[in-house]
C-alpha cells in the first residue's frame, strides 16, 4: 500500500516523500548505474571480451538484438502505421515491386487520386528511388508486412557497423561499437518506426567504409566488391548523397594514387567495385524509363516540374509547378518555397543553415559520448581519422544546399560518427594519470551511462505506464516510437476492415485542412480492397461510382475529430472540395 501511494503521483506536493518526475528519473538512473557498474566486473567485461573473439556469434548478436528489442515493445507499441507521404511513397515502390514493375500505368480517373510524393502521369508512381522500397517489398515477401524490412535493414545495418569497425578498430572496440549502433539507430528511433528509411543508406556507408581500409592494406577482390556493392545500393536510395560518398572514397585513395606504383596496385580493385556498382546505375536508368519515359530524368526531378515539389537546391530558384494543384498541394508547395527562400542562397544563409544543423548530429551520438569528443583530437595525427572528420564535413556542407534536414541524409556517414565515438573511448582508455590507468575507468563508466541511458528510455517506454510515461516521453531526445493512434486512421483502417466486400471511400477536407494527406492507394488501385479517393464534388464523383459499381461508397471526413466514416451519400456541402 505505501508503494502504491509513493508512485501515485509524480508531482512533488501530492508525493508522499515529495518527489518530483525529475527525481524519479534520477533515481532510476542511479539504480541502473549502480546495477551495471557492480554488473560490470561481475561478469558483463569478460563475457564481451570473450564474445569479441568470435566474429560470427556477434554479427548474429548484433542482428538480432535490434529486431528482438522492437519486438518486445509490440504490447506498448504495436507495429508502426504508415501516417506520412514519405511513408505511404515508399509503401508504392514496395507494392508496384511486389507486382514485378517499376512503374504503374495512370489511373483514367486519376484526378481522384492526387497526393503527396506520387506521380499520376506519365505514370502512377512514387517520386522516389527504390532502395528503401526495395527493403520493404523483401519484408512484405518474407513474413507478410513491410515493416519487417524496416527491422531487417536495422539488423543489417547494426551488424554491418561491427563489420566496418573491424577495419579501424579492435574487436572489443568493434563489438562496443555495434552496440552504440543498437542504441543510436534501433529499437527507439523513426529509422525502426516509420516507412521513410535511413538504415538502407546507413547499411550502403558501412560497407563502403568498412572495405576502403581493407584494401588499402592490401585486401582481396571481395572488399572492392563490398566497395561497389554499397555505393550501388546508396544511390539506389539516395543518388545525391551517393556522389558525396563517392567524393569521399576518392579523398581515401588521393594520398595512395599520388603515386604512379599504388595507382598500378589500385587499379584492378577499383575497377572490380566499379563493375559491382554498374548495375545500380543500369536499374536506375531503366527505373526512371519506365517511370518519366526519359533515361536521364529521375522521378524526382519530374515531380518537381509537376508539382513544384520537392524544393530545388538552395543554389537554384524556386520551381514554378506545370500542373494544377489540388488545395493541399498547393499549400505543401507554399510552405516548401517558403523554407527554401526566395531568390538563390548567400553565403550567410548557408552558413547560418550550416550552424543551425548541428544539433540533428545527436541524432548519431549518445550524450555521454560528447565528454570523450577531446579525446578524439591526437586521433588526428593520423591522415584515416582526418579522412574521416573531412568525409563527415563533407557530407555536412553537401546536405547544407537543401533547405530541408533530416538525419537520414546524412545516412551514409552515420557509422563514421560511430568510428569517432568508439576511438574517442579508445583513446581516453588509453590515459594515464600518475601512471595510474585512470583513463581506463573514465571510458568503463561512459560505456555505462550510455547502456544506462538506453535501459531508461527503453523501459518507459517498454512499461506503458499511461501516467509517467507520456509525461517522460516527451523530453526524449530523437526517438520516435509509435503509441496509440493520435491521427485515428487506425480506427478508420479497423471500421474498414470490418465491412465486407470492396470499399470506396471519398475523403472530404474541411476548410482549415493542411497536410495530413489520407489519399493513397496500393500500386493497383482497381483490385485494392479499399479505395481511397478525393471528394471532388457529388457530379464529378459520379464518374467515380459509375467506374466502380459494385463497391461500397464511404464518405471520411479526417478533420472531425475523431475522423468520421459514414455511408457516402451525395449532399450539398458548402465547404466541397474542388478538383
Amino acid at each position: 500500500m505505501f508503494l502504491f501511494h509513493l508512485f501515485r503521483s509524480f508531482l512533488p506536493l501530492h508525493n508522499p516523500i515529495g518527489f518530483g518526475a525529475a527525481d524519479f528519473v534520477e533515481l532510476a538512473l542511479a539504480l541502473l548505474l549502480a546495477g551495471l557498474a557492480l554488473a560490470w566486473r561481475a561478469g558483463i567485461e569478460r563475457l564481451a571480451a570473450r564474445l569479441a573473439r568470435r566474429t560470427g556469434w556477434c554479427l548474429l548478436l548484433l542482428v538480432g538484438l535490434p529486431v528482438a528489442l522492437r519486438l518486445l515493445l509490440l504490447p506498448a507499441a504495436p507495429v508502426p502505421a504508415p501516417a506520412g507521404p514519405d511513408d505511404f511513397s515508399h509503401l508504392l515502390v514496395a507494392d508496384t515491386l511486389r507486382h514485378f514493375r517499376l512503374a504503374n500505368p495512370p489511373h483514367p480517373l486519376h484526378q481522384f487520386f492526387e497526393t503527396f510524393f506520387v506521380l499520376q502521369e506519365p505514370t502512377y508512381s512514387s517520386i522516389f528511388p527504390i532502395g528503401q522500397g526495395l527493403a520493404l517489398a523483401i519484408g512484405r515477401m518474407l513474413f507478410g508486412h513491410p515493416w519487417a524490412g524496416v527491422a531487417l535493414s536495422v539488423a543489417a545495418l547494426c551488424a554491418l557497423c561491427y563489420w566496418m569497425l573491424l577495419g579501424w578498430t579492435t574487436p572489443g572496440w568493434a563489438l562496443w561499437g555495434g552496440l552504440l549502433a543498437v542504441f543510436q539507430f534501433g529499437p527507439l528511433t523513426y529509422w525502426m518506426n516509420t516507412y521513410w528509411g535511413g538504415a538502407v543508406s546507413a547499411a550502403a556507408g558501412c560497407l563502403v567504409c568498412g572495405a576502403l581500409p581493407r584494401l588499402r592494406t592490401g585486401g582481396g577482390r571481395r572488399n572492392a566488391v563490398w566497395l561497389g556493392l554499397g555505393l550501388g545500393l546508396q544511390w539506389l536510395t539516395r543518388p545525391y548523397e551517393c556522389v558525396l560518398l563517392a567524393l569521399s572514397v576518392g579523398l581515401y585513395f588521393l594520398p595512395v594514387l599520388r603515386h604512379p606504383s599504388g595507382a598500378r596496385r589500385l587499379a584492378k580493385p577499383l575497377l572490380a567495385a566499379a563493375l559491382a556498382a554498374m548495375p545500380a546505375a543500369g536499374i536506375t536508368l531503366i527505373h526512371n524509363r519506365q517511370v518519366t519515359g526519359s533515361w536521364t530524368t529521375l522521378p524526382y526531378v519530374l515531380s518537381r516540374y509537376q508539382y513544384g515539389v520537392p524544393a530545388t537546391f538552395t543554389v537554384q530558384p524556386n520551381p514554378v509547378p506545370h500542373r494544377a494543384l489540388t488545395p493541399q498541394q498547393q499549400l505543401h508547395y507554399e510552405v516548401q518555397a517558403a523554407v527554401h527562400g526566395q531568390g538563390t542562397d548567400t553565403p550567410g544563409r548557408y552558413l547560418r543553415r550550416l550552424a543551425d544543423r548541428v544539433r540533428f548530429y545527436r541524432f548519431f551520438i549518445p550524450a555521454p559520448i560528447y565528454l570523450t569528443l577531446p579525446a578524439f583530437l591526437p586521433a588526428l595525427a593520423e591522415f584515416r581519422f582526418v579522412w574521416v572528420v573531412l568525409s563527415v564535413l563533407l557530407f555536412a556542407l553537401g546536405a547544407n544546399f537543401y533547405p530541408y534536414f533530416y538525419p537520414h541524409y546524412l545516412a551514409a556517414a552515420g557509422c563514421l560518427f560511430v568510428l569517432i565515438g568508439v576511438t574517442a573511448l579508445e583513446r581516453l582508455g588509453r590515459w594515464r594519470i600518475r601512471g595510474q590507468p585512470a583513463g581506463q575507468e573514465a571510458a568503463r563508466l561512459l560505456v555505462i551511462l550510455c547502456i544506462a541511458q538506453f535501459l531508461f528510455w527503453y523501459g518507459l517506454h517498454a512499461s506503458g505506464n499511461a501516467g509517467f510515461a507520456p509525461a517522460m516521453l516527451q523530453h526524449e531526445t530523437w526517438a520516435a516510437v509509435n503509441h496509440g493512434d493520435p491521427d485515428g486512421r487506425l480506427a478508420i483502417r479497423r471500421e474498414l476492415a470490418q465491412a465486407p466486400g470492396q470499399q470506396l471511400v471519398f475523403v472530404r477536407y474541411g476548410p482549415r485542412h493542411t497536410f495530413q494527406e489520407w489519399v493513397y492507394n496500393e500500386a493497383d488501385i482497381d483490385h485494392a480492397r479499399v479505395v481511397w479517393a478525393r471528394d471532388l464534388g457529388a457530379a464529378e464523383n459520379q464518374k467515380l461510382l459509375r467506374y466502380y459499381p459494385g463497391r461500397k461508397a464511404w464518405l471520411l471526413e479526417p478533420d472531425a475529430r475523431p475522423p468520421r466514416l459514414a455511408p457516402y451519400a451525395p449532399s450539398s456541402n458548402p465547404f466541397e472540395s474542388v478538383p
